[in-house]
């Protein structure tokens, strides 16, 4: 973000020095505590030293000490943050917060630095509902900035002291509006024990951000828990995440080029696919973990083909004679693929191929297409029922049958690896960019909103589960309007 900042010291002049608390007109212990809080400012270093209480800042009530000031409209909150001691619940807290209201139960976001070094993007849209997190890929950061735009907010986090916090990743959204709360908070996450925390360099400021600014942010999500973590954030557009079959690595597109990133974040490194330096958003790993299939552009006149090459790299090999085709899904078997092609002179649609090439196999009219992993069902996209929904079909293609029948546009299934659970897209049809990642129980066909985020094209255009099923990995797409300008 561009230096130039508005602070709020006129505002912060009267109640709030009244008060001996700098930046912040009052200071309260939130929900059930036993031990009082407290919050003492010291003008000469500008710093804040806050003691708290309370036995958690999670699920539907919260527990802390809160040092805050009223507000309203959009605004940042920055601080350096240290956890006084080495002693304690590894999860307790220390926190920038924003809450619509003083209560326990109030909707709310934060940006909240554990014991251990975990840094995550906590928030609770409803009053009284349950509290989700996003988790850095950064442990123990320096300095901390929560952004809000509208109902939207965002976690920025710097590693070293005197360095700018940078965008760490998704997006959260709660619908806080007219005045609300802004301030630090601390919680013991325990409610026998009492926390310090040291804030510095607090700054409120509004206003600041002139540029429009683009991010991608690929993350797991626990399917049953809601709760994320972060792998790679970059200016750059990733796309399409698929885990390795170890499950430690997340392989995903940038640029033209196959890269993976540890799970759980950490260095990159690029995969050695030979001449195809324009590969697209299709890929996927063997049933046996060591060959790589995907689609790439670089002949053919920039049409797509599909390859394979081994795992460790060298030189790919074609196994589509004809462009343009796409990667979809290795059979189960590891003897064929799943790809959609629209050949010349052919009806569009998807195909079975062997790995080592040969003739294609019509299938069906569709897209986005996965087995189950019995390799029984081939399920997929299809508009033959009006708007996208989701089809399966035995895998010969024959029988298909409709799977949903809802009002979003429905796409990209992708089936666990138990065959229990099938993720998908679904997209609202009048607020376009909203995208929800839902999960279906096969057997009684409940479905369940998993996550909410701006999305669709790229976030999860292969199959992305976890080995063990119990996570799904995908992309999130954040735009950051600048104040000026705004998006366009």
């Amino acid at each position: 973000m561009p230096p130039r900042i508005f602070l709020l010291a006129a505002l912060a002049a009267g109640l709030a020095n009244a008060q001996g608390l700098g930046l912040f007109e009052g200071h309260s212990d939130i929900g059930n505590v036993l031990h009082p809080g407290d919050a003492v400012f010291d003008p000469a270093s500008k710093t804040y030293t806050v003691t708290g209480s309370g036995d958690n800042v999670w699920a539907s009530a919260d527990a802390f000490q809160f040092v805050w000031r009223k507000v309203d409209g959009d605004i940042t909150i920055s601080a350096d943050i240290a956890i006084a001691g080495q002693t304690g619940d590894p999860h307790r807290k220390a926190m920038l917060m924003i809450r619509q209201t003083l209560d326990a139960d109030s909707p709310y976001a934060d940006l909240a630095l554990h014991g251990v070094g975990l840094t995550s993007l906590q928030a609770r849209d409803s009053k009284g509902g349950i509290t989700h997190e996003l988790q850095s890929n950064l442990t123990a950061p320096r300095r901390a900035r929560l952004v809000k735009r509208g109902p939207y907010f965002y976690m920025y986090l710097a590693q070293k002291e005197g360095d700018e916090p940078e965008m760490a990743g998704g997006v959260v959204r709660v619908p806080i509006s007219g005045s609300y709360y802004i301030g630090i908070g601390v919680c013991a996450h325990n409610k026998d024990a009492t926390v310090k925390a040291v804030f510095s360099n607090v700054e409120l400021s509004i206003d600041r951000q002139r540029t429009t600014e683009r991010y991608s942010t690929l993350q797991t999500i626990g399917v049953t828990s809601g709760d994320g973590r972060v792998a790679a954030v970059s200016t750059d557009r990733l796309e399409s995440p698929t885990y390795t079959r170890n499950g430690k690595w997340l392989l995903f597109n940038t640029g033209g080029k196959l890269r993976r990133v540890p799970v759980d974040g950490g260095p990159q490194q690029e995969l050695d696919t030979g001449f195809a330096a324009h590969c697209n958003a299709f890929h996927g790993v063997s049933p046996d973990g060591l060959i790589l299939a995907f689609s790439d552009q670089s002949r053919d006149r920039g049409k797509s083909a599909v390859y394979v090459v081994p795992m460790m790299g060298g030189l790919p090999e074609r196994v589509t004679a004809e462009a343009p085709s796409e990667f979809q899904a290795w059979a189960p078997d590891g003897k064929s693929l799943l790809i959609y092609a629209e050949f010349p002179k052919k009806v569009k649609g998807l195909f079975s191929i062997p790995v080592i090439g040969g003739s294609e196999t019509f299938l069906a009219n569709g897209l986005d297409g996965d087995y189950s992993p019995d390799g029984k069902y081939i399920y997929f996209t299809s508009t033959r029922s009006a708007s996208p929904q989701i089809w399966r079909m035995q895998a010969n293609g024959k029988s298909p049958e409709q799977i949903t029948r809802d009002e979003f546009r429905n796409s990209r299934p992708h089936i666990s690896p138990d065959g229990r659970l099938m993720a998908f897209l679904s997209l609202d049809r009048i607020k376009g960019n909203d995208t929800a990642l839902r999960v279906m129980n096969l057997a009684t066909k409940e479905v369940r909103v998993v996550a909410k985020f701006s999305g669709g094209v790229g976030s999860m255009d292969v199959g992305s589960w976890s080995p063990d099923s119990r996570r799904v990995a995908f992309v999130s797409y954040q735009t950051i309007c600048g104040t000026r300008k705004g998006c366009k």
